[in-house]
């Protein structure tokens, strides 16, 4: 059965999101990923951080990457002292992901640094950097939409989908994300 478009000249679904620089750059880091990052054995933190940052990653001091992590982009990836991204978080970044010093990735956590307009009828992607401050916490199987800011010391909740700013010291849950209680700030930080 053929199916008769709706569009005569040009399909604008069929226009590429990305260009051939991006695509090759990453195709290299996929075939790096595969053989050498994530089959290092899970101590190995300096060699995954090493791995990173031949790609351009901005890593400080003792960032921890699980093998089984998974970075779209390492050049669009700066995380100061101490963080940590657990196996299986994903982090979609066609544009910058911060994670400020000792912020945590938990298990299954996905960062989404990009979506599509779905109002114009070229389904264009657009791409807008993720913040996640110092001390903050995003648990296993949370969500972080395009351009949200989690502030120092937040804590999005199991499974949560942060659609919007997640302010400092404040514990969020659900879907999308409400703050559900404070957080008392130990860590002496802003």
């Amino acid at each position: 059965m053929k199916f008769k478009s709706h569009i005569i000249d040009h399909d604008p679904y069929a226009t590429p999101a990305f260009g051939l620089k991006s695509k090759v750059a990453r195709f290299a880091w996929g075939v790096c990923y595969i053989i050498f990052f994530r089959p290092s054995p899970r101590p190995f933190f300096a060699w995954r951080r090493f791995l990173l940052g031949i790609f351009g990653a901005k890593l400080g001091k003792d960032v921890a990457i699980y093998p089984t992590a998974r970075v779209w982009a390492p050049w669009n990836l700066v995380c100061a002292d101490m963080v940590a991204i657990a196996n299986g978080a994903e982090l979609y970044n066609p544009s910058v992901i911060y994670l400020g010093s000792h912020a945590i990735i938990s298990q299954d956590a996905f960062l989404c640094g990009a979506s599509h307009d779905y109002n114009d009828i070229r389904f264009p992607l657009f791409s807008k950097s993720i913040h996640v401050g110092a001390y903050a916490w995003v648990c296993a199987r949370a969500c972080v939409m395009p351009g949200v800011t989690i502030e120092d010391g937040a804590v999005l909740g199991l499974s949560a989908v942060a659609t919007a700013d997640l302010n400092a010291w404040t514990v969020y849950a659900g879907s999308p994300a409400k703050a559900v209680k404070l957080r008392k700030n130990n860590f002496k930080v802003a």
